[in-house]
C-alpha cells in the first residue's frame, strides 16, 4: 500500500494541463488588452492625421469653406468608424492680429473585452491653423 502511495505522490502526468487551465484565462486577457491597446492607438493616429490634414488645408490660398475643412476630415480619417467621428468643430478667431482656426475633433473608441465590457474612451484632438487674412 506505500509502494501504491508513493507512486501516485511520484505521478506528474496532468500537471501541465492543470497548470495551463489555471494560467489560460489571465494568458488569453492579457492578449486581449494589447490587442485593445493597439486598437486605442490607431485610433488616435487616425484622429490625429484627420485633424492634421484639416488644418493643412485651412492654411492654404484661397480659403477653404468650414465646410471643406469638416469634409476634408471626414474623407482622410483612416482606421476610424465613421459613426463614431463627432462633427468637427472649427473657431476662428485672432491672436496678435494674426487669424486662427482651432480645428477640433473628438472619436469614441469602444474596449470590448471578451468577458466584459468597458465604458468608451472618447479622444480628443485639436489643432490651431494660422491662416491668411482675407484681403480685399
Amino acid at each position: 500500500m506505500i509502494r501504491r502511495v508513493r507512486k501516485l505522490r511520484d505521478d506528474a502526468r496532468g500537471a501541465a494541463a492543470i497548470e495551463f487551465a489555471l494560467v489560460a484565462p489571465a494568458l488569453i486577457l492579457f492578449i486581449i488588452g494589447i490587442a485593445q491597446l493597439g486598437i486605442l492607438f490607431m485610433a488616435n493616429a487616425g484622429l490625429t492625421h484627420a485633424v492634421a490634414e484639416g488644418a493643412r488645408l485651412a492654411t492654404i490660398f484661397p480659403r477653404p469653406t468650414d465646410a471643406e475643412i469638416r469634409a476634408q476630415i471626414a474623407d482622410s480619417r483612416f482606421g476610424l468608424n465613421p459613426a463614431n467621428l463627432t462633427t468637427p468643430t472649427i473657431t476662428h478667431g485672432t491672436q496678435d492680429g494674426a487669424s486662427y482656426a482651432d480645428i477640433s475633433a473628438s472619436y469614441t473608441v469602444p474596449i470590448d473585452f471578451i468577458f466584459f465590457t468597458l465604458p468608451p474612451l472618447t479622444l480628443t484632438e485639436t489643432r490651431r491653423a494660422f491662416i491668411q487674412p482675407v484681403v480685399t
